[in-house]
């Protein structure tokens, strides 16, 4: 499958970003102490405080692995690289890429912290395809998250897919009684396909390398494409 033109994959990248997110107690963080500390029981400023001070060691100290990782691995000099930390996050910034570290505490059971990991801003499409970047960035990210320059109605997009003669295209859609949002599926690829009216997330069972999931990103949106329905080949589009 031929990939996008030099300048089609430079707005793709512009509006896409790696996700992935990994989670743990907070009594667990090495900081936690059980005689002095209290599990959080509710999310607001005094707590996610809280949280940020627990988690400054272990952000430090993954920033500055993968600081000298991308130094060494991709050559980096020092104008091309910086690390920036602040409470509860922390921005690798590189020539080629940018990628955000944050904790958080779970909505739905403070007593657990999420860590986000997001790869965004990255500058051309040949440094997904490059061992180095497999070898730093490999195993962190589930998702590929696509903005739409302009949203569209989640049910013109279920519409559109259960429209599609079954011998041309075999995309399958699922969704609520709302419509609030659609999952969509599609042989030959290992992830769905999650679109609520704004982002477009392909989303799969595990976590893998920056490479396989951009080829994924790229096999979807030639599905779209090959349907020759408007709506769906106009949701990719860069």
């Amino acid at each position: 499958m031929p990939g996008p033109s030099n300048d089609s994959a430079a707005r793709i990248l512009e509006a896409i970003r790696f996700v992935g997110r990994t989670d743990g107690q907070v009594k667990a963080l090495p900081g936690f102490k059980k005689s002095h500390h209290s599990v959080p029981d509710a999310v607001n400023s005094a707590t996610s405080g809280f949280l940020a001070k627990l988690a400054a060691p272990e952000l430090a100290e993954e920033g500055e692995r993968l600081f000298q990782q991308a130094r060494t691995l991709l050559a980096y000099k020092r104008k091309d690289l910086t690390l920036d930390l602040s409470p509860g996050a922390a921005v690798l910034s590189a020539k080629d890429f940018v990628l955000e570290i944050a904790f958080a505490l779970s909505e739905t059971n403070p007593g657990d912290y999420v860590v986000t990991r997001t790869l965004h801003g990255i500058r051309r499409a040949d440094f997904l395809q490059m061992p180095e970047c497999d070898r730093l960035l490999g195993g962190l990210f589930t998702e590929v998250v696509f903005a739409l320059t302009r949203g569209a109605p989640v049910e013109k997009v279920i519409d559109a897919i259960e429209g599609l003669d079954p011998t041309v295209s075999e995309l399958q859609v699922d969704y609520p009684s709302d419509c609030r949002n659609c999952t969509l599926t599609l042989p030959g690829v290992d992830a769905e396909v999650r679109f609520d009216g704004h982002d477009l997330a392909v989303v799969f069972p595990r976590a893998g390398s920056p490479s396989e999931l951009w080829k994924s990103f790229l096999a979807v949106r030639e599905a779209f494409a090959l349907t020759k329905d408007q709506t769906l080949g106009e949701l990719l589009r860069a």
